[in-house]
């Protein structure tokens, strides 16, 4: 067996005895831990294990609608093959727990977006809200060298898709998390994002148990996850 071999059971074993002892705390509710399972496994692509927490997630109370539309934020960030094949999976189970005799709550709905004369400014002000922080007019680096990712950031992911009110604003960050640490390499938006659900209202000891849920399928990115929220924490 080599070091590698050895390093990743290791690792394992350290994050079972570390989500056994999150577990107890119970910070996170059904829901909650549905949100985060369902996020990771669709950003993943893994559908055996999706299908199952989809299942899961109706079973402990999401809506219909809910659900849906955790699997809509989920193209802002993994893209849309990603969202699609969640979403068609998600019909699927779905229409399976009809033929069983199932009854889901739908659950509040949300319509097309509206359109805005100056979207760009209303994603602004979401933004501003969201993450309490002022946000200047391009985005600093990244919407100074290219302002139509700026535009579009603002003008989409925060204004149409933060329209909708079918999650608030704290589930929503909680899905952008989850997604964001399970896919490697995106640690500087996982900082981010760990700072603007904290400032929606998540807990530390809320994300450290989402994290170590993360971590009980894929040991290496809980860790990573768990190392920058450590890092967001010690700075405020």
């Amino acid at each position: 067996m080599n070091r590698l071999s050895i390093y990743t059971i290791v690792l394992t074993m350290l994050f079972n005895v570390q989500n056994s002892q999150a577990q107890e705390t119970g910070m996170l509710d059904d829901k909650q831990k549905s949100i985060v399972l369902i996020s990771s496994f669709a950003s993943k692509g893994d559908v055996a294990n999706l299908e199952i927490q989809l299942n899961k997630g109706l079973d402990a109370g999401l809506t219909i609608n809910e659900i849906k539309e955790m699997l809509v934020h989920l193209y802002a960030y993994a893209g849309f093959p990603r969202s699609l094949n969640a979403l068609n999976l998600f019909k699927k189970v779905v229409d399976e727990r009809i033929a069983k005799g199932i009854t889901d709550t739908e659950g509040k709905s949300f319509g097309l977006p509206k359109q805005h004369a100056r979207k760009y400014e209303q994603g602004r002000k979401t933004l501003e809200e969201i993450s309490g922080a002022k946000q200047p007019k391009p985005a600093l680096g990244y919407g100074e060298f290219a302002p139509r990712v700026d535009a579009f950031l603002k003008e989409h992911l925060f204004a149409d898709l933060f329209e909708s009110d079918v999650l608030n604003y704290a589930q929503r960050e909680l899905v952008t998390i989850s997604i964001l640490a399970t896919i490697p390499g995106l640690q500087a938006q996982l900082r981010s994002h760990i700072g603007v659900g904290m400032n929606t209202g998540l807990k530390e000891a809320e994300l450290k148990e989402a994290f170590h849920l993360i971590g009980g399928y894929d040991a290496a990115q809980g860790e990573i996850a768990l190392t920058e929220l450590n890092t967001v924490v010690n700075k405020k």
